[in-house]
């Protein structure tokens, strides 16, 4: 065979190939786009809201240091169940009792002074009332200086007793507060519970917490008879939530058990973070604090157990139902209003109107052509989405795959694709 006639076939044999692959673009695009049909249903709906959070007992307190000194005896372990009154810890009492007993002596000392001033007083006023008497008996012997000079030595005397009084009521009630810093090295519980954090060790000093909460805890007593979960849930969904809304939780300690509760508790502020308060920050998203109170908690649970709430907020019984996924998003149709007489020119869009308006809807298949309706939604399931208008029970719609309803088009021709799996399948070898 001749260079050129290998040329010729080698051509022509291209050629083919072109006319194969052409004729079996148009084959598929007669077929239509393979997609996945769904019957528009019922079924029963749950709408929830997700979010994780942290286990917390509904009661806590955190003992801290009111006074410093150094902790000589700590009677409790972190996890012992303590009674309200039970000793907890000691710390150094050795000043706080010496202020005691400086407090006493001065209060001792006072009380003398007072007594001293109301003995001067009274002598100052029986001196006033003899003086008084003579004068009354015989004015030559008691001249008025005489007289001025007892009643100035009766105020006196009673304006030192009364300074000495008050003496008294200061140092009563720096003994008090003595006797309240002595009382404060010994620690008591302030109610009953689980010690779930012990803060410090025997040696350590105490420091009161002034600026800061942490600095002088000592240890937490947690009530654990009420557990709650406390999650935080975004701020489009925290509006869905209302109190005793049904909630599943699991813990992840406990993966096998789902545990049932309610809301107890839902904020109406948002949590306040480091990143928020920067100024040109406020436009980040936000999350709401909402507690949720479990009904049977585990009896080993512990605090800031990492936790998932399922909550429910609204629930439909065998509504009609479209997949998520088969709803897309179109360009609204322009309405044509037909008018009598002559026929006016439209009137120029607004610049506000020139935006394309968009409308939500599936594509109903109907002999094999997929045509876009608007639909009205409600709630939204887990897969699914309640239809309030625009589709009718039994009707066929487009239900996937995703890539397929995004490119989709008004009238395209469209084709099952387990019809087609089915047919290759039945094809002859």
């Amino acid at each position: 065979m001749s260079k050129r006639n290998k040329v010729l076939l080698g051509a022509g044999g291209a050629v083919l190939l072109i006319l194969l692959v052409v004729v079996s673009a148009s084959a598929k695009r007669d077929k239509g786009t393979e997609v996945r049909f769904e019957k528009v249903g019922r079924r029963d709906l749950v709408a929830a809201v997700t979010a994780s959070g942290k286990i917390q007992p509904k009661k806590k307190v955190d003992i801290s240091a009111d006074i410093t000194g150094r902790v000589t005896r700590i009677a409790v372990r972190e996890g012992d169940y303590v009674q309200k009154g039970q000793f907890l810890l000691q710390i150094d009492p050795t000043i706080y009792q010496a202020n005691l007993q400086r407090a006493q002596a001065a209060m001792s000392s006072a009380e003398a002074g007072w007594v001293q001033a109301r003995a001067n007083r009274d002598q100052a006023q029986r001196a006033l009332q003899r003086t008084k008497e003579l004068r009354e008996q015989n004015p030559n012997l008691v001249s008025p200086e005489q007289l001025e000079q007892a009643q100035t030595a009766f105020e006196i005397a009673e304006a030192n007793s009364t300074a000495s009084e008050h003496m008294v009521e200061q140092s009563r009630a720096g003994l008090q507060e003595a006797r309240d810093q002595l009382a404060k090295t010994h620690l008591i519980a302030p109610m009953a519970g689980r010690v779930t954090r012990l803060a410090v060790e025997e040696g350590e000093v105490a420091v009161p917490g002034t600026f800061s909460r942490e600095t002088g805890l000592l240890l937490t007593i947690s009530d654990l008879s009420v557990i709650q979960v406390k999650v935080q849930v975004d701020e489009t969904d925290v509006v869905r939530l209302h109190l005793a809304d049904s909630v599943e939780v699991t813990i992840d300690a406990f993966p096998d058990t789902t545990f049932m509760g309610r809301v107890t508790k839902i904020s109406n502020s948002a949590i306040l973070t480091a990143a928020s308060s920067v100024a040109g920050q406020n436009d980040r998203a936000v999350d709401y604090e909402v507690e949720i109170t479990l009904a049977n908690p585990p009896s080993d649970v512990r605090p800031d157990l990492s936790a998932t709430a399922r909550i429910v907020t609204d629930t439909r019984k065998q509504a009609l139902a479209i997949p998520i996924i088969a709803l897309t998003v179109r360009d609204n149709k322009p309405v044509t209003v037909e008018r009598s007489g002559a026929a006016a020119p439209p009137p120029r869009p607004a610049a506000a109107d020139t935006k394309k308006k968009e409308a939500e809807g599936v594509f109903v298949v109907a002999n094999g052509v997929a045509t876009f309706r608007p639909v009205k939604v409600g709630i939204a399931g887990e897969e699914h989405f309640e239809v309030i208008d625009g589709v009718r029970e039994g009707e066929t719609i487009v239900a996937g795959p995703y890539q397929a309803i995004r490119d989709l088009k008004e009238g395209a021709r469209v084709r099952s694709s387990r019809q087609a799996a089915d047919s290759a399948g039945r094809r002859p070898s």
